[in-house]
């Protein structure tokens, strides 16, 4: 496989040729993701899902060859949110399904817990690699077993509700930073207009078309705001442009297939009701209550290992939603002993370090 041996810019650049194919790539905001891939492990770790699926097969053969299940592949510990359902009722889970795809149901563990250990670098979790390890392999576990639940944070998992509502996501510093996106000069597909007009809670005509930038993988991506007044308060909808999931590049595969909207219908999941597909767009409601959650941002009074728990477990209810597969991921998974999945994690996580200083070092040597 061409570029194994390092993590070169010709490597990024071969990628980012590709996504261009499939997005009008803001090369302002790509310039923004190099630089911040310079800075820090963890923020490497994120933007370069497509470096690590070039690697998985060849660090971890024997897992990669595990049974198949319709994956998150990009799941880190960031990757985890909040939303709104039907009921009004808080909900928890998986935030981000832009790398969606058929695959071993081991990357999302290894994955997810090489995130961990990454965090646990970096100061971001105060736990040890093995605590780490136990918690998330055991809620992925009991979760199969029980054929999972979701997260619904009312009557239950009030621990996690006070845990999302955190102050640090006050509404205040939400909406001041949602004004001060500039303004978007470009033009919607009509198709993607229709879809958040129509996702409005009432018929606006007045609304701002705002450019926001975001994340880490898919910063690079054009994201819209459609920002309105409604009764003296904000309501906002995002689109979001999506490339294919990198898998099809790393893979060399025909297609341009988007499944994100599949693995959201098929998993063990309270849907959001704001989500919505067109095309290659996703059209979703933005709120304080109703993002993504880092980590960083959490309290320093939390309990690590049973959030990595409900992590596992949550991993799980992606899974679940390939029913054909299940029987044949469970004799898999009772299979495996020991120390198998830190072992795993530990290598990608070689891998992924060894790449960020070559990263590092040239990409400095090159500005």
């Amino acid at each position: 496989m061409t570029g194994v041996q390092t993590c070169a810019l010709p490597i990024s650049a071969e990628f980012e040729k590709w996504a261009a194919r499939h997005v009008n790539l803001i090369r302002s905001d790509v310039q923004r993701k190099h630089d911040n891939m310079a800075k820090a492990a963890f923020a490497f770790f994120r933007a370069t899902f497509y470096r690590w699926a070039q690697w998985w097969p060849i660090v971890c053969p024997d897992l990669s060859r595990a049974p198949q299940v319709l994956a998150v592949g990009d799941l880190h510990i960031d990757n985890f949110g909040t939303w709104r359902d039907l009921e009004g009722r808080l909900i928890w889970g998986v935030n981000d399904f832009d790398e969606a795809w058929p695959v071993a149901y081991t990357v999302d563990l290894v994955r997810l817990l090489e995130s961990c250990y990454l965090a646990i670098e970096e100061d971001h979790l105060a736990l040890t690699r093995k605590e780490a390890n136990e918690a998330l392999e055991q809620g992925y576990r009991d979760s199969i077993a029980r054929g999972g639940t979701p997260f619904v944070l009312a009557e239950h998992h009030r621990w996690l509700r006070l845990l999302a509502l955190n102050e640090l996501r006050d509404p205040v510093l939400f909406w001041e930073k949602i004004q001060a996106c500039p303004k978007y000069k470009g033009k919607l597909p009509l198709d993607v207009l229709k879809l958040v007009r129509d996702s409005m809670p009432f018929r606006a005509k007045d609304y701002a078309l705002k450019s926001r930038t975001a994340g880490l993988g898919s910063l690079g991506h054009p994201r819209v705001l459609a920002v309105v007044t409604w009764h003296d308060a904000h309501v906002v909808r995002e689109a979001k442009q999506l490339t294919p999931s990198a898998w099809i590049w790393s893979q060399h595969l025909k297609t341009d297939q988007i499944l994100s909207h599949t693995l959201i219908d098929t998993a063990v999941r309270i849907r959001d009701p704001h989500v919505h597909f067109a095309e290659h767009w996703m059209v979703r409601r933005l709120a304080p209550d109703c993002s993504h959650i880092e980590i960083s941002t959490l309290p320093e009074e939390r309990d690590e290992e049973r959030l990595l728990y409900y992590m596992g477990w949550e991993t799980a209810n992606i899974h679940l939603g390939s029913p054909k597969a299940n029987p044949a991921l469970k004799r898999d998974l009772a299979r495996r002993k020991g120390r198998w999945l830190h072992k795993a994690a530990k290598a990608m996580l070689k891998v992924t370090l060894s790449d960020w200083k070559f990263w590092r070092r040239e990409y400095r040597t090159a500005k």
